[in-house]
């Protein structure tokens, strides 16, 4: 499978081409309700996950929620 070059979370990173932002989530094993994801600078819709292609040179942030009391 090739590999594209990405930028997540401040980090070069390769990941397989072809993914969705709901398949690069389930790549690194993060669940899609518990994360906030930016493409590019701009928040990426969740109900647009699995339309969103993910290309090489896009600059990622994805951000964990906590629970807290």
């Amino acid at each position: 499978m090739s590999q594209i070059n990405v930028e997540l979370n401040g980090e070069s990173r390769q990941i397989p081409s072809g993914l969705s932002l709901k398949g690069l989530l389930e790549h690194l094993e993060l669940d899609p309700r518990k994360v906030a994801v930016e493409r590019n600078l701009e928040i990426a819709p969740r109900d647009g996950y699995d339309a969103i292609r993910i290309e090489t040179g896009d600059r990622l942030e994805i951000v964990h929620f906590v629970g807290g009391g």
